[in-house]
């Protein structure tokens, strides 16, 4: 398994464990993480990794095929896929729906995670996290101008970022807020006039962890999300 894999499948906590299941795997599909089609882990696989029981897993399997998030297939190569929403994301849409301060909310916490993970991966990164990162980057240099690939690449790389704090708390909370207010994000870094700057960010915050800045790899990644939020609120202002 890759670390993104590695940390969607991880052991979930011990409250209220169907719903944790259910948030745990839909915000990995939202994502992109778990790409449409893709199948998943055999029930004994999955409830192990996930350190539930059967029974639990398959009320949360039941869940996510209620919410059209899985599809499960009989007979030989059946198992549960992933299906990815279909829907279109509309930026301005999802912004009406959040006032300016709880994006600025959001945004400060999201900026600490964001801060705490990249200098922590400065301080324990090791040397296959480093080529994660840099092998994200390079798929992002190729991936194009914009559309819903970059937007899983860029945030593949921030997930590998807090994967590579190893700290399992830091990088579930990557997940959960990712999913949260991770397509605004980047629906704002996709932008034209952004996508320079938001490329050379990434490329300054790989830097800062190969050479074990914590302070510069700290105040790039929270500057990276607060500049994004910022413009959120911007636009937030002007609908």
């Amino acid at each position: 398994m890759d670390s993104a894999h590695l940390v969607v499948f991880a052991p979930v906590d011990n409250t209220a464990r169907v719903h944790a299941v259910v948030r745990r795997l839909s915000d990995a599909i939202a994502l992109g993480l778990l790409a449409d089609g893709e199948q998943l882990p055999s029930e004994t696989d999955l409830s192990a990794f996930l350190g539930v029981s059967t029974v639990t897993l398959r009320e949360a399997l039941m869940a996510l095929r209620q919410q059209g998030l899985i599809e499960t297939r009989r007979g030989r190569g059946g198992g549960s896929f992933v299906r990815a929403p279909t829907r279109a994301f509309d930026l301005d849409e999802r912004l009406r729906s959040l006032s300016a301060e709880e994006l600025r909310d959001l945004g400060d916490h999201y900026a600490a995670i964001a801060g705490a993970a990249a200098r922590l991966a400065a301080g324990r990164s090791l040397p296959g996290d480093v080529r994660r990162l840099r092998r994200s980057l390079e798929e992002m240099a190729g991936a194009g101008p914009s559309g819903a690939g970059m937007c899983r690449l860029d945030g593949r790389l921030h997930l590998e970022v807090a994967a590579a704090s190893q700290s399992g708390r830091l990088t579930r909370e990557e997940i959960r807020l990712q999913a949260e207010i991770g397509p605004l994000v980047w629906a704002v870094h996709d932008l034209p006039e952004r996508r320079g700057r938001v490329d050379a960010e990434h490329a300054r915050l790989v830097e800062a962890i190969e050479a074990a800045d914590g302070a510069g790899a700290r105040d790039v990644a929270e500057s990276h999300v607060s500049n994004a939020v910022e413009r959120l609120i911007e636009r937030r202002l002007a609908l």
